[in-house]
């Protein structure tokens, strides 16, 4: 019983030091797209690097859902989590729900983590891309990625024009997960 009790105390030590690592801005629920689902990016992705990017589905860097996926599928197994934000703030994203889910898990076969439509820049920006924006600047475009570090300090903002392919983000990409080691 003495042992179990010391066991737990440990456990919640331990829970305790890595929520309170998990900066503010990650520290936050928000639901799935196209589902009820919810995701607490600190209980769900602690420790591990990310790669964050906003998204809409009649821009025309949409065609980027095939390179993310196939980072999505390259990096996964070494650490990275892909999490694309589904927006509207440039008007490039479908009104309906399903029909953003269509597009990105139908035409673009997406596998990684999409959250709902919400906003990423200004006032109104969801609490995760207001942690991105201050850190590094709010997005100017669809498609910005985001390069975060398994301690949740934003790294890079690269905008829509770097490719999930660019030698840029791979290698700011491999340094997160080396330093992620």
């Amino acid at each position: 019983m003495k042992f179990s009790s010391i066991l737990l105390s440990a456990s919640i030590a331990s829970f305790s030091l890595g929520a309170a690592a998990c900066p503010d801005y990650l520290n936050n629920e928000m639901r799935k797209l196209s589902s009820k689902e919810t995701v607490n990016f600190c209980e769900a992705y602690a420790g591990k690097p990310m790669l964050i990017v906003n998204t809409a589905s009649n821009c025309g860097y949409t065609p980027q859902f095939d390179g993310l996926e196939a980072l999505h599928k390259e990096y996964a197994d070494k650490g990275l989590v892909v999490i694309g934000f589904s927006s509207d703030d440039f008007f490039q994203e479908e009104n309906d729900e399903g029909d953003v889910a269509e597009v990105c898990f139908e035409k673009y076969d997406v596998t990684f983590p999409m959250m709902a439509t919400s906003s990423v820049r200004g006032s109104k920006a969801n609490p995760v891309f207001k942690g991105l924006g201050e850190a590094k600047g709010y997005p100017t475009w669809n498609f910005n990625k985001y390069v975060v570090a398994g301690d949740g300090t934003v790294v890079e903002h690269f905008s829509s024009n770097v490719g999930p392919d660019s030698t840029e983000l791979r290698g700011t990409l491999d340094a997160a997960l080396a330093a992620a080691q």
